[in-house]
């Protein structure tokens, strides 16, 4: 087995790390990470453990002094985790394709080699499995999208995207929770709200949630 094989441990300064698993990016990939997520989360010293996609981030109550044991405690701990199945919740998000802010819906299809209905009608068809939450707060990253719609990221990253934008970039799909820089390709919007810092639990999302795109209308 080559290191290419082995998960990589990288310090964040000297309040936390991140463990970079290899693999596919697919659901039973993602399962294994939450595995261990749950399982580091009751580590003593450890302040969060957060799952990000196939990589897991431990942050500190203080710098841990052995770090060689915390180390393998990690590799240890991958190579026992079986897969989380989390009971989430299924959440339908109704769609508007094109328009001003899915103004990348014709890009994408022609890129794709396929119309606008086609391309709208294959997004919308998955079950999406949040596989974890990060970029801004509320945003969610989805597994599960068809790779017949898989659009290489902006060269150039747009400086301000809409909030709500629902985007394709590269072989995943995603939702902005709000306004901000992207590199991702707008094909859709949605009015639904993602995070609201005056709620208990102000991300609207969690890991193990999963999303339907309904399509309200399509705008050409």
């Amino acid at each position: 087995m080559t290191t290419l094989d082995r998960p990589r441990i990288s310090l964040l300064g000297t309040s936390a790390l991140l463990f970079e698993a290899p693999g596919a990016f697919d659901l039973p990939h993602q399962r294994r990470i939450w595995a261990l997520a749950a399982t580091a989360s009751k580590w003593p010293g450890i302040r969060e453990a957060i799952p990000g996609i196939t990589n897991l981030m431990l942050t500190f109550e203080t710098p841990p002094r052995e770090l060689d044991t915390l180390f393998a405690a990690l590799n240890d701990g991958w190579d026992a985790a079986e897969g989380l199945a989390i009971g989430g919740r299924e959440i339908r998000l109704p769609v508007t394709y094109g328009g001003e802010v899915g103004s990348q819906l014709q890009s994408v299809a022609d890129h794709c080699g396929l119309s606008v209905d086609d391309v709208v009608s294959i997004h919308a068809t998955p079950l999406y499995t949040v596989f974890a939450l990060g970029s801004h707060p509320g945003y969610c990253y989805l597994g599960g999208m068809d790779p017949r719609i898989t659009m290489p990221r902006r060269q150039t990253p747009l400086q301000r995207s809409a909030g709500g934008s629902v985007s394709i970039g590269g072989s995943q799909t995603g939702v902005s929770a709000s306004p901000g820089p992207s590199g991702w390709h707008a094909i859709g919007h949605t009015s639904w709200t993602f995070f609201d810092p005056s709620w208990p639990t102000p991300a609207a999302l969690a890991p193990g949630d999963t999303i339907r795109f309904e399509i309200e209308r399509v705008i050409r």
